[in-house]
């Protein structure tokens, strides 16, 4: 094992990491995470990769990366321009095709038969069609000529009936749409008594919200203490409630919140999309350590504060808050 590789095991592990973790934090193979541990770079799919896992590593555990390329140069490969594998030839000799396409050639020794026979089939198929046709053609004609006089009578009587059907329909079509507008009428009502019921609701509660936000506003108060290192102190004080709310907005990161004496609330993978809540109402202090702090968020009492360091240059940041309740002020 390298001491780089000694280092990022130790790294890990005082996180709580397993290889399994860092390879969902990462989207490496756990084996090759295992050989950066060991030094072992031969596993790796190419040199060019070595330095690119090297770094993903480091920044999922909240290790500085260039001062650890920087440390360690002596035990990361330098990138290299690796030769491109010789690509296949795809053309093939005549010896190379597979016997059995021998049999595909006597096949089509048949094919001009087989056109012929199923043309003579076609041309059949078509005058039995057509003499069909014309049998039908005859009877109908003959049939139009023994009947002219049924026609017209069952045309009179097929006119009235129409207009008997027409006057019904008309009057049962008007009956239909006059209780079909009331219908509707009373849907219409009934939509926008309801919209009105959940607009007056829905401002009501914004107005209460915006009312108790103004209230605690005006008490809270979150100032710095202390910073130094990766860590901050804040005090937070003016108000009777303590509500924490964590939201990692552009990757998974390893969160670990706990209270004053240690005990942990929480301590995993804090998944990208993913918000953790926390009342801590009953605690004096709130430990919050945070592994990939870039799109990160924090709210106070649903309140948004910002993170002590630049994330571009603090990967890892512990907060430190330390609460004191109004009433006890």
């Amino acid at each position: 094992m390298t001491e780089l590789g000694q280092r990022l095991r130790q790294e890990r592990e005082s996180k709580g990491l397993s290889l399994e973790d860092l390879q969902k934090l990462t989207k490496i193979q756990k084996r090759y995470l295992l050989g950066i541990e060991e030094g072992n770079y031969e596993v790796m799919p190419g040199k060019f990769y070595v330095r690119a896992f090297i770094k993903q590593y480091c920044e999922a555990i909240g290790l500085d990366t260039d001062a650890i390329f920087e440390e360690y140069k002596s035990d990361i490969p330098s990138t290299q321009t690796e030769d491109m594998p010789q690509q296949l030839s795809r053309v093939r000799s005549r010896k190379e095709i597979p016997q059995h396409t021998k049999g595909v050639s006597k096949a089509y020794d048949y094919l001009p038969t087989v056109l012929v026979v199923a043309g003579v089939v076609v041309v059949g198929i078509i005058i039995w069609v057509i003499a069909q046709n014309i049998v039908s053609d005859k009877n109908k004609e003959q049939a139009n000529q023994e009947a002219p006089n049924s026609e017209v009578q069952q045309s009179n009587t097929q006119e009235e009936t129409n207009e008997t059907t027409a006057k019904n329909d008309n009057s049962n079509s008007e009956d239909e749409q006059s209780a079909a507008d009331k219908k509707e009428q009373e849907k219409e009502k009934a939509e926008k008594e309801k919209a009105a019921k959940e607009k007056a609701e829905k401002e009501k509660a914004e107005k209460e919200k915006a009312e108790k936000e103004k209230k605690d506003s005006g008490k809270q108060e979150y100032k710095e203490v202390q910073k130094t290192g990766r860590s901050a102190t804040y005090a937070l004080s003016g108000t009777d409630a303590f509500n924490l709310e964590v939201t990692s907005t552009q990757a998974d990161t390893w969160l670990d919140v706990k209270n004053g004496k240690g005990n942990a609330f929480f301590s995993s993978i804090l998944k990208k999309g993913e918000t953790k809540e926390f009342d801590l109402t009953k605690e004096t202090e709130a430990r919050v350590n945070i592994g990939y702090s870039p799109g990160v968020e924090l709210k106070v009492n649903g309140k948004a504060v910002d993170l002590p360091f630049d994330s571009s240059k603090q990967v890892r940041q512990v907060v430190t808050i330390q609460y004191q309740p109004a009433e006890a002020q």
